[in-house]
């Protein structure tokens, strides 16, 4: 599933970094799916909204790439006018809102994206 382009690299140093950074990848997509399966076992529910084409799915065991695809529509718009910039963040949704408070994250992180400084 993980989709890599074929890379040649000489230097030990970039192929320890390389794998060194692939690891880290690994272990956090780890600890994302496991996070949310162990709050989905402990409240004995499912999650459902994260299967394309199919919305009333639900499943105890979902994965990361479903996960991260539930937050696919999210879009960013940043202006910038003199001094003063602007921040706007699309709104969550339910599944995406549940999937942060599964992995106990407060929804205000998501929200502290949408700023005006000046």
């Amino acid at each position: 599933m993980l989709g890599m382009t074929p890379l040649y690299l000489d230097s030990t140093i970039r192929i320890k970094g390389l794998i060194r950074l692939l690891c880290i990848g690994l272990r956090v997509l780890c600890i994302v799916e496991h996070t949310v399966r162990e709050a989905l076992r402990r409240k004995a529910e499912k999650l459902a909204g994260i299967y394309a084409g199919n919305p009333k799915r639900a499943t105890a065991r979902p994965t990361t790439e479903m996960l991260l695809k539930a937050f696919s529509g999210i879009h960013s718009v940043n202006i910038r006018q003199g001094d003063a910039s602007w921040n706007n963040v699309s709104s969550l949704n339910a599944v995406q809102t549940r999937i942060l408070s599964l992995l106990g994250l407060p929804v205000s992180i998501y929200q502290g994206l949408s700023r005006q400084s000046e």
